[in-house]
């Protein structure tokens, strides 16, 4: 999935490789796009769904990234659960505000815009759903992580991949640390066995407290979670799926397989708004005597870090560097540059190549770990694999939280009370 960026010339026949100028060709070996005399470049019908910091961040890195390619980009549509927001990416990119849409039905009225490529950076329980229609509709598509608050909406997602593929369609998913080039060198030297076989390992999360929003007089249920969408599990997962999957991803990709169970701890303390906790303590039992140590915490004035470390039979790393090995193994060149650019120029160099890439199952299955891990810390029971994705009589197979993504449409959306959280080894939750 994650291979070495195709040579800017693989695409150019013999003679216009000829006719080539020397400053053109200085151009393709630095990674930028040629457009030779008289040809139109590429152009790629791009459209936003979610216009808040996150996703206005990734239109601006699609747009860098069609720079490095030299293509060009028209932003289309926008969408947003606030219209007004819509409209003000939309006129920064000169969309009509007759395609600046709001609501939950939003995304449909994108996807009729005729856009080649969406990008989606709504809070995570509409991604499903969203990602579904793009496919159905034969987009390509960025989607920010994580991609599911539950196990449903995990599994829908990997279908809508699985779809993507029989549609040639490209799905490149915001888990950026797989197009970053420190974390591909890193990868290609384990895979390569520069640490045997990893016998064990952690990955942390651990820093302060996110924003948060308090509830404005008179304002609805469904406005509420969307404005204060990090603060409940039902819109973004807990933490430990929204922000720790970035490393709980690390760990699957460098083992190449999914925990086959989750025992794990976590706790609230210091928030006073939505339902989620403040740190975690996972334990995922990977089969061969590996265990990851999983660890995040939001809370300010503590100590922190993001990393990840494994242990190998015959040497060990970080995620990043500090390899240690007796072995000498050629690391081919990776990309440089930034990987939240880097992601966009992998996702339309592969719908240019026509080879699509197609990353929905590995951030599918690295969200449903952190899902598995979330479940066994509000329960205090062990969760396996399987029971999220294989025993359909498990309490965890169809575990759906509410309200759903459908409800914001149907518009029966109740939120859960503030400051009341899971308690381990009960069915109540208490306030935190």
């Amino acid at each position: 999935m994650n291979q070495k960026p195709s040579n800017p010339f693989d695409s150019l026949s013999r003679r216009g490789f000829l006719k080539t100028s020397a400053a053109g060709m200085a151009a393709a070996l630095a990674g930028q796009g040629v457009v030779f005399a008289g040809s139109a470049p590429r152009k790629f019908r791009v459209a936003l769904i979610g216009c808040g910091g996150r996703g206005n961040g990734a239109l601006g890195d699609c747009h860098e990234a069609a720079k490095v390619l030299g293509v060009e980009l028209e932003v289309v549509a926008t969408a947003d659960w606030f219209k007004g927001k819509a409209e003000d990416t939309g006129q920064r990119y000169g969309v009509p505000a007759s395609r600046c849409f709001g609501g939950a039905e939003g995304y449909k009225r994108v996807l009729e815009a005729n856009p080649e490529v969406v990008l989606m950076a709504t809070s995570p329980n509409f991604r499903p759903v969203h990602l579904m229609a793009a496919v159905q509709a034969g987009k390509h598509v960025f989607m920010e992580k994580p991609v599911a608050v539950d196990p449903p909406g995990g599994r829908k997602v990997i279908e809508a991949g699985r779809l993507a593929k029989q549609k040639g369609l490209a799905i490149v998913a915001g888990t950026q640390r797989r197009h970053q080039g420190s974390y591909l060198r890193i990868h290609h030297q384990v895979a390569q066995g520069a640490i045997g076989s990893i016998a064990g390992g952690a990955v942390w999360w651990c820093g302060g407290a996110l924003w948060y929003q308090t509830r404005r007089p008179d304002e609805s249920d469904a406005d509420y979670m969307v404005r204060n969408w990090v603060s409940f599990t039902e819109m973004s997962g807990d933490h430990i799926v929204e922000q720790h999957v970035h490393n709980i991803d690390v760990a699957n990709w460098y083992l190449g397989r999914t925990p086959s169970s989750a025992l794990g701890f976590g706790g609230r303390a210091r928030r006073r708004t939505g339902n989620q906790f403040d740190f975690f303590s996972i334990d995922f039992d990977y089969g061969d005597g590996c265990r990851i140590h999983s660890m995040c915490r939001q809370i300010n004035g503590c100590d922190g870090d993001v990393r990840e470390f494994f242990k190998g039979t015959e040497g060990e790393t970080w995620g990043d560097g500090g390899l240690k090995t007796s072995k000498e193994i050629s690391v081919p060149d990776f990309p440089n540059r930034g990987p939240y650019v880097q992601e966009h120029v992998d996702l339309l160099r592969s719908i240019m190549d026509e080879k699509p890439i197609n990353e929905a199952e590995n951030v599918a299955t690295s969200t449903l770990t952190a899902i598995m891990g979330r479940i066994s810390a509000y329960t205090g029971k062990l969760v396996r694999w399987r029971d999220i994705m294989e025993v359909e009589e498990s309490p965890y197979y169809s575990l759906t939280l509410k309200p759903t993504a459908e409800d914001f449409e149907t518009g029966e959306v109740v939120a859960p009370p503030d400051d009341v959280a899971a308690v381990p080894g009960s069915e109540r939750r208490s306030r935190g």
